[in-house]
C-alpha cells in the first residue's frame, strides 16, 4: 500500500482549501512583510484626526468623587444616610452589602476651577488641573460591572466576558501598523504607591482573542532587564548568526504555510522579523540619555533615568508616539482604595499628576497633540457612601459603576469642556449619559473608523468592539 498516495486521498476538507489557498498566502505574507508593496494598512472609513491613542489607565477605580465631579452639597450629606431614593435598589458589592449603615462621605479635600473653562479640579491634581483647557472631563460614564474583572475587562474589550480582543488589537487589526520596527500595540505597567494588594491584571487584558496574534500588545518591562523578554542575544550568538537562523527557521515556516495554509504561521514569521528589528529600535527607544534635563525633570523622571515608573512610563509613550506606535497603554496599579482612602489617593496622585499633564504639554508643543488621542481613566468609579467605619481623618469607597469620571486630550477632542452631569450625591447620571460602548465608538471615530464596520468574523458571527450597541458622541468632538 502506498501511503503517501492514501494520504493524498483523505485529505480533509480543511486542507484541502488550505492549500488551495498557499498561492494567496503567499501574496498576503509579501504584504505582510512589506505593507508599503500594498499601499499601506490604513482601513479608515472616513477623514481620521487621531493617528494613535495613549491610554493612561489608572487600574482600580479612582474615585471620581475626591478628584473631578465637585458636589458642594455633599458636606451638607455628610455622615448622613444615603437616601433610599437616591440608591433605587441598586446592586452593591459583597464587601458593603453586609453593612447596616451607608454614610455618606464628603471629599476631604479642596476644589477649585481652573483654565478658561473653569473647570474644577482637585488639589490632589495641580498639574492636571493647569492643562484643563486642552481636555475634556467627562463625567457621565457608566457600566453595568460591579466588579474589577468584569468591568475592566468590558472598558478593554467591550464586553465583560473574557474572549474578546482588547482595543489596542482591534486598532492594529483596522489600522495596521505605522512602525516598521517597533509593534503596533506597546503595554507597559507601573505599581502605584496606594493599595499595594489591588487586583491582578491579566495579559488577557491586551490580548488579540480571535484577531490573527500578530495584533497582541506587547508588553515592556520596566527595571534594569531587558525591556522585552529575550531582547538580547544569548551569550555566543551574534546579529549574523540570528539572521542566519531566522532565515532558516522562515523557510521552514514558509514551506509549513504552503503545506498547511494556516494563517497563523505566516503572522509567525512576521513576528520573528519583528523581533529581530526590536533588537536595535528598542534600546534606541528606551534610551533616555538624550532627553534633555528639562523634559526629564518636567515629567518627574529620576535623573538615572532608570526608575521605572509611571513617569518613566509617560516620556516613554512619547517617543513611541513619535516613532509611529499606534497604541500605547499605561496601567497604573493601586486606585482599589476600599479603606484608608485619604492616605492612598494622596500617593497615587503624586504618582500621575506631574506626568500625565507633562504627557499633554510635550505632545502639545512638540506638534503631536493635534493627532494623538490621550485617555485617563479607570474601570470604574467609588461610592458616596463609606465603606467600613468613618471617622474624622479616614474613609474608603467602595466599587462604583453607575456613574464615573475620566479625561481625554487632542486627537479630535474638544479641549476645555465638561461632558454629562451627575446627581448632587454624585452617585447617578441626570445629564448625557455615555455608556462605555458609546465611548468606544468615540475612541474609534476619532480614528476614522466606524465602530458598526470594524467587525471580525469568528465561529459564525460578525464580531466588534461595541458589540450591538454604540453611538458617537458628537457634542465631545472638536
Amino acid at each position: 500500500m502506498n501511503l503517501y498516495h492514501d494520504h493524498r486521498l483523505f485529505l480533509t476538507r480543511r486542507q484541502l482549501f488550505g492549500r488551495a489557498a498557499a498561492g494567496i498566502g503567499t501574496v498576503a505574507l509579501a504584504s505582510l512583510l512589506n505593507e508599503r508593496l500594498f499601499g499601506g494598512t490604513a482601513g479608515t472609513h472616513f477623514a481620521a484626526k487621531a493617528k494613535r491613542v495613549i491610554y493612561l489607565f489608572m487600574s482600580g477605580g479612582p474615585s471620581h468623587i475626591d478628584l473631578f465631579d465637585y458636589k458642594p452639597k455633599l458636606k451638607d450629606y455628610h455622615s448622613k444616610e444615603l437616601p433610599a431614593s437616591v440608591r433605587m435598589g441598586q446592586r452593591i458589592t459583597g464587601m458593603t452589602a453586609g453593612q447596616k449603615s451607608f454614610p455618606c462621605v464628603a471629599p476631604m479635600f479642596k476644589f477649585a476651577q481652573h483654565g478658561k473653562c473653569g473647570a474644577w479640579v482637585s488639589e490632589l491634581l495641580p498639574n492636571i488641573a493647569s492643562v484643563v483647557d486642552d481636555i475634556a472631563i467627562v463625567k457621565s460614564l457608566h457600566t453595568e460591572a460591579i466588579n474589577h474583572d468584569p468591568a475592566i475587562t468590558c472598558i478593554q474589550t467591550g464586553h465583560q466576558l473574557p474572549g474578546r480582543p482588547s482595543l489596542g488589537a482591534w486598532l492594529s487589526y483596522g489600522l495596521g501598523n505605522e512602525s516598521q520596527s517597533l509593534p503596533a500595540f506597546v503595554v507597559m505597567v507601573s505599581q502605584g504607591s496606594g493599595n499595594k494588594t489591588d487586583q491582578p491584571l491579566f495579559s488577557r487584558l491586551w490580548g488579540a482573542s480571535f484577531l490573527p496574534s500578530q495584533h497582541q500588545g506587547v508588553r515592556f518591562r520596566s527595571g534594569s532587564g531587558d525591556p522585552v523578554l529575550s531582547l538580547s542575544n544569548p551569550p555566543g550568538l551574534d546579529t549574523a548568526t540570528r539572521r542566519r537562523m531566522l532565515d532558516g527557521v522562515g523557510q521552514l515556516n514558509k514551506l509549513a504555510a504552503q503545506s498547511f495554509g494556516d494563517p497563523e504561521i505566516n503572522t509567525r514569521i512576521t513576528q520573528y522579523e519583528m523581533a529581530y528589528r526590536m533588537q536595535s529600535s528598542v534600546p534606541e527607544l528606551t534610551d533616555l540619555s538624550k532627553e534633555s534635563k528639562k523634559t526629564l525633570e518636567m515629567y518627574g523622571v529620576d535623573q538615572t533615568g532608570r526608575d521605572g515608573g509611571f513617569a518613566r512610563n509617560c516620556l516613554l509613550a512619547r517617543r513611541m508616539a513619535e516613532r509611529g506606535v499606534r497604541f500605547v497603554q499605561l496601567f497604573h496599579r493601586g486606585w482599589d482604595q476600599h479603606s484608608d482612602l485619604p492616605g492612598q489617593i494622596r500617593g497615587q496622585c503624586r504618582d500621575v499628576d506631574r506626568a500625565s499633564a507633562a504627557l499633554v504639554r510635550d505632545l502639545k508643543q512638540r506638534g503631536l497633540l493635534d493627532d494623538t488621542l490621550v485617555i485617563w481613566g479607570g474601570e470604574f468609579g467609588r461610592t458616596v457612601y463609606s465603606q467600613g467605619a468613618l471617622t474624622k481623618t479616614n474613609y474608603g469607597r467602595d466599587h462604583h459603576g453607575r456613574c464615573f469620571t475620566l479625561w481625554l486630550a487632542g486627537g479630535g477632542i474638544k479641549g476645555g469642556i465638561s461632558y454629562g452631569a451627575t446627581d448632587d450625591y454624585c452617585y447617578n447620571i441626570v445629564k448625557d449619559p455615555i455608556h462605555i460602548h458609546d465611548f468606544n465608538a468615540t475612541l474609534l471615530h476619532c480614528l476614522g473608523i466606524d465602530h458598526t464596520k470594524l467587525t471580525f468574523k469568528f465561529q459564525g458571527r460578525d464580531f466588534r468592539l461595541t458589540d450591538v450597541a454604540g453611538n458617537v458622541v458628537t457634542p465631545l468632538l472638536a
